[in-house]
């Protein structure tokens, strides 16, 4: 069984709120999962420490194990000091001006 460390959904519409737990890695988003390791509110401020909070000793368990991580979980990990590697995206940001600015360039 191959594990892996990921987000899952909960609260409600437009108010969501995350779960990270440790769940088989062929089970559906919000199935079922092993253990439940921490949480992620997205609606809080960047610099809140309640945004992102994880057990480091369980987190350090399962990758010990030999956990695999989804690319939002390997960067909530790396900031917190359990990772040392870069994830292997890096997520970027659109404003609207720069939405905007594509579709005048590309009439241009």
């Amino acid at each position: 069984m191959s594990t892996t460390i990921r987000l899952s959904r909960a609260g409600t519409k437009k108010r969501p709120y995350y779960r990270i737990v440790v769940t088989n890695s062929r089970s559906p988003r919000d199935s079922k999962f092993i253990e439940k390791i921490g949480t992620y509110e997205p609606l809080l401020a960047d610099d809140n420490q309640k945004r992102v909070t994880i057990n480091t000793e369980r987190a350090k368990h399962w990758l010990s194990v030999g956990a695999q991580l989804s690319d939002r979980v390997h960067l909530f990990f790396n900031k917190a000091g359990l990772v040392d590697t870069k994830p292997a995206f890096k997520p970027v940001r659109k404003s609207k001006k720069d939405k905007g600015g594509e579709g005048e360039a590309a009439a241009a």
